[in-house]
């Protein structure tokens, strides 16, 4: 039976960016957020977009460097220590806004989007282990 190793996890880790953009992208559907934003000035609704869009990209990013690099990222060069400790970093900060800072209870109005919410916290935690071990690996013998 083979084992999976930190280059697959990291591998792992890469396509669950591309799940996070899946949930990012049925958010504004999700919460009404054009009928939040609508009564904004123009140039703040832009402003939101741009940061959305922006986000976006950088998941796209991260996602595609931890699935191409994985093993450059696993193998534990002083880049790849700094890139996994920023993302670590990164998905705890985002795992104590999930739990703390958001109250997301009156938008959770069906079972697809509670199932949604918890599939994303549960990759919220595994994305901070991930990252956090492919540094703490890199320093390691």
């Amino acid at each position: 039976m083979k084992t999976i190793t930190l280059v697959q996890l990291l591998q792992l880790a890469g396509l669950l960016h591309l799940g996070l953009i899946a949930a990012g992208l049925m958010m504004p559907r999700a919460v009404g957020l054009r009928g939040h934003i609508a009564g904004l000035p123009p140039f703040v609704r832009r402003l939101f977009w741009v940061y959305y869009t922006f986000i976006g990209l950088c998941l796209v990013s991260f996602g595609l460097l931890s699935f191409v690099f994985a093993e450059a990222l696993a193998a534990g060069g002083a880049l790849a220590r700094a890139v996994c400790l920023f993302l670590t970093v990164f998905w705890t900060i985002r795992l104590v806004a999930a739990a703390f800072v958001f109250d997301v209870r009156p938008y959770l109005k069906n079972n697809l989007w509670r199932v949604g919410y918890h599939a994303t916290n549960v990759v919220f935690s595994f994305l901070p282990v991930i990252y956090g071990w492919a540094a703490w690996k890199g320093v390691t013998p």
